[in-house]
């Protein structure tokens, strides 16, 4: 026990040495706290999301003189965000010839074109159409607005039809007058659908990316700050210095993880709390999981940062193993884009990646408010996972600073 006790008490002496040293140097402390801030910044402002989708330049070529085309025009132009702001910035064109220059010369971001027989077609019962003409260039503004419109031609649609269903029911309904009971709605759309969310509030992308980037920011710095620590040390020659003092082995890697850990724990609170002040996000599950889920993250990457410091001999070699590791990591963990929407050979290589079960187990506490019941399977995996990397890093470091 006084063993024990000794090896903890030498353990954070070397850490608070580690965040000492840390402290006082300002231009580390600058970017220690700025590399949270620019993420955060980066993530949610240039990454799309409902409210900075406005505005978005769209051909319309209406040939047609009729009513129902210039109400599909009018509400073109009309929609709105729930900011207020305009959805679309319309532009009128002559006809689809003229959309696909404006296109090409990237003036508009998609078109719609109404022939002339438009109306005449719908009065005359017949099918009408409208065309959407999208830009290829831009998947991803182009997806999102043929969405948009063709919810808009769906619902001027379903007016119609059921227009012309309210009129058929009257002229019927002489000869039968239950008809005169029927709702032509009904008859129109027999099946409605309803939303039951299990949170308040609409979801937003950076609801979904912000727990990814506190579980990224900790691996980040914990991975990162352990190995450049102990190299930066052994190129100082400080590192036989604390080999030669009356300190286990083991007091010098505890005291590092120590160090790292507070650190870690800092960037990631900084993260949350950014995510909202800045965002809006809300933790709708307990602070409690989240904290012991973000201790588990730093627990569960430790291991790694250490091996890594036993085995680079330099801070830049330390990096570049480092950035191996961490790469695949970042865009195989499902941070920023749904795993699920991953090629399936990608999902598979993503299932042994601890990040994606810090990522997903933060992401349920703080997104859908889950209780640890949700979210064991993830915090048995991470200890595990912790627990085998550190069995294989602690004998490997003492074997290294030994040599």
């Amino acid at each position: 026990m006084k063993k024990i006790f000794q090896i903890l008490t030498d353990s954070f002496r070397m850490a608070r040495k580690d965040l000492l040293e840390f402290f006082r140097d300002r231009m580390q402390l600058v970017f220690f706290i700025i590399m949270p801030i620019f993420m955060m910044i980066m993530t949610g402002f240039i990454f799309p999301t409902e409210n900075s989708l406005k505005n978005i330049p769209l051909g319309i070529a209406n040939q047609d003189t009729g009513q129902m085309s210039a109400t599909m025009t009018e509400v073109l132009t009309e929609m709105r965000t729930s900011n207020g702001d305009n959805i679309f910035s319309v532009k009128t064109f002559a006809d689809d010839g003229a959309l696909k220059d404006a296109i090409k010369a990237q003036k508009i971001n998609g078109g719609v074109f109404i022939s002339s027989d438009f109306s005449q077609a719908i009065q005359e019962n017949q099918q009408a159409s409208v065309t959407i003409i999208p830009d290829q260039s831009n998947p991803q503004i182009s997806q999102i607005l043929t969405q948009v419109l063709q919810q808009v031609i769906a619902r001027t649609s379903t007016s119609v039809a059921q227009t012309k269903v309210d009129e058929m029911i009257k002229l019927t309904a002489i000869a039968n007058p239950q008809l005169a009971q029927v709702n032509a709605a009904v008859i129109i759309q027999p099946i409605q659908s309803t939303i039951d969310n299990l949170i308040p509030g609409k979801p937003n992308y950076f609801q979904f990316v912000a727990p990814g980037i506190m579980a990224m920011i900790v691996m980040m710095s914990v991975m990162t700050g352990l190995a450049t620590s102990v190299s930066r040390e052994r190129e100082a020659g400080t590192l036989d210095g604390l080999l030669i003092a009356p300190v286990s082995r083991l007091s010098i890697i505890l005291g590092k993880a120590f160090s790292q850990t507070a650190r870690g724990m800092i960037q990631g609170m900084i993260v949350l709390l950014l995510a909202i002040v800045l965002f809006g996000v809300h933790v709708y599950g307990s602070w409690l999981i989240m904290i012991v889920l973000l201790f588990l993250g730093v627990f569960a990457f430790m291991g790694i940062g250490i091996l890594v410091s036993a085995l680079a001999s330099a801070q830049e070699s330390a990096m570049t193993i480092m950035m191996t590791f961490q790469f695949p990591m970042m865009f195989l963990s499902g941070v920023f884009f749904p795993i699920q929407q991953m090629p399936q050979v990608m999902q598979y290589v993503s299932k042994v990646i601890p990040l994606t079960y810090e990522a997903t187990a933060l992401r349920k506490v703080i997104v859908l408010g889950a209780g640890f019941s949700s979210v064991w399977i993830e915090v048995l995996i991470l200890f595990v996972f912790g627990a085998v990397m550190l069995a294989i890093a602690v004998p490997t470091f003492r074997r290294a600073v030994t040599r």
